[in-house]
């Protein structure tokens, strides 16, 4: 018996790995974050499945449903939303499994910043302008941020920031990254990336606030960064057509010459 712990991804329903697909169809049990995974994902679950909204349940009795199955004998799979490797409570539920001895894998899946910047239509590192991508929050009432990790000190890498789960502070997003980013970067905010009722507002950090309004919810995703929306770039060398590689090799005497 395993636990199969699975990204659901950010909301459509097809962007599920084949992996993850596959595992909730073999599974006789399925537990699923309810608030967040779309009911669509819940069509591969086989007939006659045990399914159990996570949402109400607090931790025990979620290990409880777990443990239940692992006595009976049967495969759980367990959905989340996004991937797993951030802001998932994934990593409690696996101390616990440790601690009872119950045997776990992890299936990764597609994440809400990557299904936001696809909704924009846009690569968030580009030659010349911006090479990191920061993931990160603000201070919540279930998890507090650690002192070091501040909207500030991530703005003055001049890195592009993915805020999650922070639309309802705002004023301090825009406060806190202006005097790094200059009242002009661009901004965009996502509502429910990938999910039908999708919404994109872009905007700079000087004009959010006005242009965001009373639009506000919950589970947005805020972007902030020089390239988005950028055209004056530099072409990447990987595709230049004197850049010698080894798929390609240029020149008399290629670094990788080509074996026969």
């Amino acid at each position: 018996m395993t636990v199969h712990f699975i990204g659901a991804g950010p909301g459509a329903a097809d962007l599920l790995t084949l992996r993850g697909r596959d595992l909730i169809a073999a599974c006789p049990v399925c537990l699923y974050a309810g608030s967040l995974v779309p009911e669509a994902v819940l069509s591969h679950c086989p007939n006659g499945s045990k399914i159990i909204n996570t949402a109400p349940m607090s931790l025990d009795e979620i290990i409880a449903e777990i443990k239940a199955a692992h006595d009976a004998g049967h495969d759980v799979a367990r959905l989340h939303s996004g991937d797993l490797s951030v802001w998932s409570a994934m990593g409690e539920q696996l101390r616990r499994l440790r601690g009872l001895g119950i045997p776990y894998d992890v299936t990764p899946g597609v994440p809400s910043f990557a299904a936001g910047a696809a909704a924009l239509g846009a690569e968030l590192t580009l030659p010349g302008v911006v090479q990191s991508v920061v993931l990160t929050r603000t201070s919540g009432r279930a998890t507090s941020m650690p002192p070091g990790e501040t909207l500030e000190n991530f703005a003055m890498t001049g890195a592009v920031l993915a805020i999650h789960l922070s639309v309802h502070m705002l004023d301090r997003v825009v406060a806190e990254l202006t005097p790094h980013y200059g009242p002009d970067c661009p901004v965009a905010v996502i509502w429910r990336a990938s999910w039908p009722d999708q919404r994109i507002v872009r905007a700079t950090l000087e004009t959010l606030e006005t242009a965001v309004g009373a639009e506000m919810e919950r589970t947005a995703l805020i972007f902030v960064g020089r390239s988005l929306g950028a055209e004056d770039f530099d072409e990447s060398r990987l595709y230049a057509g004197d850049y010698d590689r080894r798929y390609r090799p240029v020149g008399t005497d290629p670094r990788f010459p080509e074996t026969s």
